[in-house]
């Protein structure tokens, strides 16, 4: 590793600073991460949590400082943070430091990013943030037309197609072009950034028991099984369209390497119910390498020093993983 990871400070008033400084604390991770935050509002959290916290003005510093303790690039945020409070006023920091993170993973400065978890609300009441989360805001910072959202645990990886949607409008939004680029995608970084050589692909139908023949249904005979067909003859390993059902069983989840869905908790339900605590989110398609907790700013524990920082320990051994596996794939 010749860069360190580089983590956001998400929203100020989650749980964000405390998983930090218990990620750094648990002396889990082989690489070194710094945290773009107020050194002046993370100062107290740390003391009390028993972790030294060093200043650097420079992503490069970051390798030296975490033998010493948590390496911190300041950011100065509006209004003094209330934990488990929104405030608006945090929200150009939480935007910025995002805007900085992807410039050093851009630049190479950072091996990768891993953001904490934002309040889209926030965001959008503070004006100026037309976007769903932070997927769609990476797309838009990484240049690229559309990203891809991979949640992933030990147990199981799952893409969904449609993201951040109402369920009445997945059937307009699913069209045979955006299951292909999800495919593409997806398969493309299993080989790049999980040195997956051959990726198995399990793809679930949108209707209950994937349409049964048309008779619930028509988008698997329609769209899905032709666009599914189409990938099969260009080499892909292909199973489905799937009874969504009856693919996550483990005995299913034994034959393939990412079970592709066409909706939101089509995906994230079977993910959260086999591994709530270790899942991650790590977004595809972008120029640079993004994960992330699988978990929202949880307010409502702020400040009780409660806060698990599992997710956020495998977001970055996930980052890790990624950046070794991309340098090396990108080196042959």
């Amino acid at each position: 590793m010749t860069a360190p990871i580089v983590v956001t400070c998400g929203d100020p008033s989650g749980i964000g600073l405390e998983i930090a400084i218990k990620a750094y604390r648990s002396k889990s991770l082989d690489d070194p991460f710094f945290l773009i935050y107020d050194l002046g509002h993370a100062r107290a959290l740390a003391e009390e949590m028993g972790v030294e916290l060093v200043p650097i003005t420079d992503a490069k510093d970051a390798i030296a400082a975490f033998a010493k303790g948590l390496p911190v690039l300041h950011i100065a945020f509006d209004q003094n943070p209330k934990l488990g409070v929104a405030q608006p006023a945090n929200a150009p920091a939480t935007i910025t430091a995002i805007d900085m993170a992807v410039s050093m993973c851009v630049s190479g400065s950072a091996s990768a990013m891993c953001t904490l978890p934002i309040t889209k609300k926030v965001l959008t009441d503070a004006g100026d943030f037309p976007y769903p989360g932070h997927t769609e805001y990476l797309a838009h910072l990484g240049g690229v037309d559309q990203s891809f959202m991979m949640l992933l645990a030990p147990e199981l990886r799952v893409v969904p197609v449609t993201i951040h949607i109402a369920l009445d409008q997945v059937k307009t939004r699913l069209t045979r072009d955006l299951l292909t680029d999800t495919i593409m995608a997806t398969h493309s970084a299993l080989k790049r950034d999980f040195g997956i050589s051959a990726p198995r692909l399990a793809i679930a139908g949108l209707n209950p028991h994937a349409g049964e023949g048309g008779s619930m249904g028509q988008e698997e005979l329609d769209m899905i099984i032709p666009c599914l067909e189409n990938l099969r003859t260009q080499g892909f390993d292909i199973n489905g369209p799937l009874p969504a059902d009856t693919m996550f069983h483990p005995k299913a989840r034994e034959s393939y390497d990412v079970a592709i869905c066409m909706y939101h908790d089509q995906a994230l339900i079977p993910l959260k119910t086999l591994n709530f605590s270790e899942g991650v989110n790590t977004t595809l398609g972008l120029p640079f390498i993004r994960t992330s907790p699988d978990h929202g700013t949880a307010y409502d524990i702020a400040g009780k020093g409660i806060a698990d920082p599992t997710s956020l320990i495998e977001a970055l051994k996930c980052a890790q993983t990624m950046a070794r596996n991309r340098a090396a794939y990108d080196a042959i």
